[in-house]
């Protein structure tokens, strides 16, 4: 991000402050960052991890509404920008929002606790059709149709180890016992669907690169293929308009010692551009 004293920086999924607190401190007592979360949970511990280094102001939004949060502010450009998308720790670690199928938990996996839909009405409510549409697009999952089958066979489902043993037993073979756990890409699915989060992706990019200055730096940090090739498209659309300068050729992956210290880093794909030219220029 080559962060600079004095600059005013997003971290637009600023979850529990971490990447947030590396930034202040680059940014010294000048420099300004804005973070946006959806998750209140998430917000609540950034606040208690940043407020004392300063120079900080924390919005509960999704990235995708971005714009709407720096007109608020009154801030027309801002220097660089972070995405680090997928779902935090926090999330993750726990049962009551549904996110994994490791602990038992309701079928719930919205990141705003408010959204308007969960996983247990979509896995209840909708046909076979649908759900294999989504588990096939959103998951890439290969046995989609047989799943999505088997869900609707085995309706209602009301908790994560219920419907992960489902999917289970819905995958044949050896497949059952890959490497990953079976359930893994339906449940990447729902999240999605959940919480849109292709959509708010393409929207929230967008955002971004007009709200960077001339000479800004956006960093997007995706967790599966999906995400990356949204943002390696955009990138490259930007960067054949001379809008862009890609500053990694491809995306850079974690290292060994990045993956021993945090197993959860293996799937990340970074990418970086710089801000060179504005829409309409030249």
């Amino acid at each position: 991000m080559r962060v600079a004293p004095g600059e005013l920086v997003l971290d637009a999924t600023v979850g529990l402050g971490g990447h947030a607190e590396r930034i202040l401190q680059a940014l010294g007592p000048t420099g300004r960052l804005i973070g946006l979360d959806q998750d209140p949970e998430a917000l609540a511990a950034a606040k208690d991890r940043l407020e004392r280094i300063g120079g900080v102001t924390l919005v509960q939004a999704n990235f995708g509404e971005a714009a709407a949060v720096l007109d608020r502010l009154g801030v027309e450009r801002i220097d660089a920008a972070l995405l680090d998308l997928g779902v935090s720790s926090l999330q993750l670690d726990s049962a009551c929002r549904g996110f994994s199928f490791q602990k038992a938990g309701p079928l719930d996996m919205r990141m705003d606790p408010a959204g308007p839909v969960t996983a247990a009405e979509i896995v209840n409510r909708a046909d076979a059709r649908e759900l294999a549409r989504i588990i096939r697009d959103y998951g890439e999952e290969r046995f989609a149709d047989r799943i999505a089958r088997a869900i609707t066979a085995g309706r209602p489902f009301t908790t994560t180890i219920a419907l992960a043993e489902t999917v289970r037993q819905a995958v044949p073979g050896p497949a059952r016992f890959g490497r990953i756990h079976p359930a893994t890409r339906t449940f990447q699915a729902l999240r999605i669907a959940v919480n849109s989060e292709l959509e708010r992706l393409e929207g929230g990019i967008g955002q971004l690169l007009q709200r960077l200055r001339k000479g800004g730096r956006i960093v997007v940090l995706a967790y599966h293929s999906l995400e990356d090739r949204i943002v390696k498209n955009r990138f490259r659309e930007e960067s054949k308009a001379g809008r862009l300068e890609l500053l990694t050729a491809k995306p850079i992956r974690p290292s060994e010692a990045e993956v021993a210290a945090n197993r959860r880093a293996r799937s990340a794909r970074l990418r970086a551009a710089r801000k060179v030219a504005e829409e309409g220029a030249g």
